[in-house]
């Protein structure tokens, strides 16, 4: 089992990417008119970000490897602290402020991402050359934060509203649910980063197991809900 993670986890993980991005890219013209159509766009980022977060073994097989050697791009750190840690948090704090409606949480929702994006900025800035598993965990976890802060925002709204009758009915719901319990298991796990080694291969299949169930989770029920769910006002 631990022989078959190491050989199928990135293409299991990103194949779910792939067919949540395609799905969506196939339902937008069902969802254009809807902040949906901001979200099947991060659905193909995610997927983009995701195969293309290997460039260091992808420049390895293409002799090119020396190009990066010694420099801050070496490892993926920078590059998935950038597009993901922080890409993904001002993306869903724009995505909820599309759908939320209360304008003083959308305010909020707006001077969190600002402060957020400017606090990450200069933490890079000044870690930049020793970027690394440990110093890049207060980005993840904050901009964690900030998106179950918009989801809890989300719900909030929901119950205050005549949509709580129907929000089973609802793809903004089941967006949030499943986003919700995803940053619920995998955000523990930034605080072990450190521990992610092929010295420790005990730990790294766990974390992969834990991930790939999680994502497989999470993409296969994003391309269920854009197939099963009907289009509706923000």
């Amino acid at each position: 089992m631990d022989e078959f993670f190491r050989q199928n986890y990135f293409t299991i993980n990103y194949a779910v990417e792939i067919i949540a991005a395609l799905t969506g890219l196939i339902c937008f013209k069902k969802y254009k008119k809807t902040a949906v159509s901001y979200f099947i766009g991060f659905l193909v980022y995610a997927a983009l970000v995701d195969c293309l977060g290997s460039y260091p073994v992808i420049f390895a097989r293409l002799n090119v490897y020396h190009f990066i050697e010694g420099t801050v791009f070496e490892k993926n750190y920078l590059y998935y602290t950038l597009l993901w840690g922080i890409g993904t948090a001002l993306f869903f704090m724009f995505f909820y402020s599309k759908i939320l409606s209360h304008p003083g949480r959308k305010r909020f929702m707006r001077v969190a991402a600002a402060l957020f994006f400017i606090g990450a900025l200069v933490d890079l800035f000044l870690n930049v050359e020793t970027l690394g598993a440990n110093n890049r965990i207060g980005i993840f976890v904050a901009g964690s934060f900030l998106v179950l802060l918009c989801v809890c925002f989300y719900f909030i709204e929901v119950l205050e509203s005549d949509k709580v009758l129907t929000f089973y009915k609802s793809i903004y719901f089941w967006i949030s649910s499943v986003i919700l319990l995803w940053y619920l298991i995998t955000t523990p796990l930034l605080f072990y980063e450190i521990y992610f080694s092929t010295a420790d291969w005990n730990f790294v299949i766990l974390k992969w197991q834990i991930y790939l169930a999680a994502n497989i989770c999470m993409y296969l029920s994003f391309t269920i809900a854009l197939l099963w769910c009907k289009p509706e006002n923000n």
